[in-house]
């Protein structure tokens, strides 16, 4: 729609065009506006200006739905994915990333100590001795059978404590002490003899050495013990552990010959032998554990 004033040429008045004239009438004094263009003016304007707010608002929807799309992708990447970080898209180009696992020291517990390793050398076998504390007590029970305990010797004469070719066999390695104890049940009495050596060597190659027919082991009496196997046939053993040698002389106390039919002779040596070796070989674990509790 054109807009014209009186006595002059006509215009078109855009309110958002710079420089353009307003639609008013010409002439005098009495000019009024045009009140009929400057609705229309109005309209246009309001129908630009509501396109660009429609426009913007359906760009702006646009640009949070994108947002809201990316967000929503970019949060089940991360959230249902099961995959390890290292496999993560860009995780390799990030300063300072390796693909290789941490490393740790070792926690692994040092291994446990060996009771034997305590009664195999005399630097570490170091705790008290005696034939009263190896053999403590005053019987030795094994299920129903009783053995009761008669008299203990100590002396570091270990020659003196043998007889036949034993006394040798102990001085060529280096016995230092020799400890004795006995035990009776009915009229069987056995005497166990515990030889000292400075090292494990020492005390297996003496064990060794002895012949049960010829070399053998002092009996001890006395304390409810009658004397044995004074001038009669006797059973004779030799074992060893750790710098220990032991021995056994089992015989009756009636001066009866020891063969091999007395089964009673036997099971006394051997419950004796087992009991010998127990306690040398608490002995070790006893000082193990007090080294492992420093």
């Amino acid at each position: 729609m054109s807009y014209g004033q009186q006595g002059g040429p006509q215009s078109q008045w855009d309110p958002w065009k710079p420089h353009s004239q307003q639609p008013w009438n010409g002439g005098g004094a009495d000019q009024t506006p045009d009140w009929a263009a400057l609705a229309e003016a109005s309209e246009s304007r309001n129908k630009r200006r509501r396109m660009l707010f429609i426009g913007g608002g359906a760009f702006a929807t646009i640009a949070v739905g994108t947002a809201v799309a990316v967000a929503v992708v970019s949060a089940n990447d991360n959230g249902s994915s099961n995959q390890p970080t290292s496999g993560l898209s860009g995780a390799g180009n990030l300063p300072g990333s390796t693909t290789q696992p941490p490393s740790f020291a070792s926690t692994s517990a040092p291994p446990p100590l060996d009771p034997k390793d305590f009664v195999s050398d005399k630097s570490k076998d170091t705790a008290p001795l005696g034939a009263q504390i190896l053999f403590p007590g005053t019987q030795y029970t094994v299920g129903e059978t009783v053995y009761k305990k008669g008299p203990t010797d100590d002396t570091k004469s270990c020659s003196a404590a043998a007889k036949g070719g034993l006394p040798k066999i102990l001085t060529d390695n280096d016995c230092t002490r020799l400890l004795r104890v006995s035990y009776v049940r009915g009229g069987i009495a056995v005497t166990v003899g515990v030889a000292v050596f400075d090292t494990e060597a020492q005390a297996t190659k003496a064990a060794k050495k002895v012949d049960p027919q010829k070399d053998f082991l002092r009996s001890l009496s006395g304390q409810g013990v009658k004397g044995f196997c004074n001038s009669t046939v006797c059973l004779m053993s030799a074992n060893s552990y750790g710098r220990y040698a032991y021995f056994t002389i089992t015989g009756f106390t009636s001066g009866k010959d020891v063969t091999d039919k007395d089964t009673e002779v036997y099971k006394t040596s051997n419950n004796l032998n087992s009991l010998t070796y127990e306690q040398i070989r608490r002995r070790g674990e006893t000082q193990a554990s007090a080294a492992a509790n420093e």
